[in-house]
């Protein structure tokens, strides 16, 4: 699978569950439109302020479903976003290698001077 496929599929379901656990905690608590955004990204996150509880049976049996399913795509996404960077990181480091790596021909290509024939200037001495 490519992998920017992959992460367009990840950020679209996570997109899909956000928006899904939005509409059921605004449907089962009857809380705002906010309220219901706010609580489906701090339980997926698993940051749990606390300040938002549900309070029907409905919506807790809802929340724990919500976490199981959600935490674990919150958990792949990341996990890809992580390989990602690491990849680039790895190419990035291969790069710099081969960059300062010896070449295979010295810039330098005049001859090591105790090999040369000794010049006529230095045969008077």
């Amino acid at each position: 699978m490519q992998f920017p496929f992959r992460v367009i599929t990840l950020v679209v379901t996570l997109a899909a569950i956000v928006a899904g656990g939005t509409v059921f905690f605004r449907w089962a608590e009857g809380w705002s439109w906010l309220d219901s955004y706010f609580f489906t990204v701090v339980t997926l996150s698993t940051v749990g302020y606390g300040n938002l509880v549900p309070a029907t049976a409905l919506g807790k049996i809802g929340t724990t479903v919500f976490i199981f399913v959600g935490l674990g795509v919150f958990a792949v996404t990341i996990q890809q976003f992580g390989m990602f960077a690491m990849r680039k990181r790895e190419e990035h480091t291969e790069w710099l290698v081969a960059r300062f790596q010896e070449p295979d021909e010295t810039a330098n290509t005049d001859d090591d001077p105790s090999e040369r024939e000794p010049s006529p200037a230095s045969r008077r001495h």
